[in-house]
C-alpha cells in the first residue's frame, strides 16, 4: 500500500514539473515604448524597431536596449531578468522537479523593466531620460535603473555592454 502512495506522489510530482514551461513558454512579448514615439531601438541581439514596438525575447536573458531619435540624448537601459513570483508556487506545487525545469530553461523568470517605457530628453535640456511605469508615471531615471542593475547584468551580457568597461559611462 505503501508503495502505491509513493509511486502517486512521485507521477504527481512528474506531471506538474514544469508549470511555468507549460503556462509561460521560454520566450515573451517585449514591448518598447519611448516618449516621443519614433525611436530607433536596438536590442543586444540584433533586432531593431522603432518604437513603440514589440519583440519577442529570452525570459532568462539579460540584455541592453539603445535607443536614438534625432533631438534627443541618447540613452540605453539595461534589461534584468529575474526569477518570478510563480517559482514558488511551482516548488510547493511540482517540487524539486518542476523548479529546476523552469529554472534551467529560464520560463521562471521575468524581465525587468517590463514593458520598456523611456521618456527621452531632449538634447541641451539638462533633463535626464526617465523610465516609466505601465501608467506613464515616472519610476527613476534610466541612469539610476541601470547603475542598480549593472553590477549583475554586467555577469551575462559583458562589462563593456553594461557599462562598466573602459571609455564607458558609469
Amino acid at each position: 500500500m505503501k508503495f502505491k502512495y509513493l509511486a502517486l506522489a512521485i507521477a504527481a510530482g512528474v506531471s506538474l514539473s514544469g508549470c511555468a514551461t507549460v503556462m509561460n513558454g521560454t520566450n515573451v512579448d517585449y514591448a518598447a515604448e519611448t516618449d516621443p514615439s519614433g525611436a530607433d531601438i536596438v536590442f543586444l541581439n540584433g533586432f531593431k524597431c522603432t518604437s513603440p514596438c514589440k519583440v519577442e525575447l529570452r525570459r532568462k536573458s539579460d540584455t541592453r536596449v539603445d535607443i536614438s531619435k534625432p533631438g534627443y540624448d541618447p540613452v540605453y537601459v539595461l534589461v534584468q531578468s529575474r526569477l518570478a513570483g510563480s517559482t514558488f508556487g511551482n516548488i510547493i506545487l511540482g517540487g524539486g522537479i518542476g523548479a529546476a525545469v523552469d529554472g534551467g530553461n529560464g520560463a521562471s523568470n521575468t524581465l525587468f523593466p517590463r514593458p520598456l517605457k523611456v521618456r527621452l530628453a531632449p538634447v541641451g535640456s539638462g533633463k535626464q531620460a526617465m523610465l516609466l511605469d505601465k501608467d506613464d508615471k515616472e519610476l527613476m531615471t534610466v541612469e539610476a535603473h541601470n547603475a542598480k542593475v549593472q553590477a549583475d547584468v554586467a555577469e551575462t551580457i559583458g562589462k563593456d555592454a553594461a557599462g562598466l568597461g573602459a571609455g564607458q559611462p558609469k
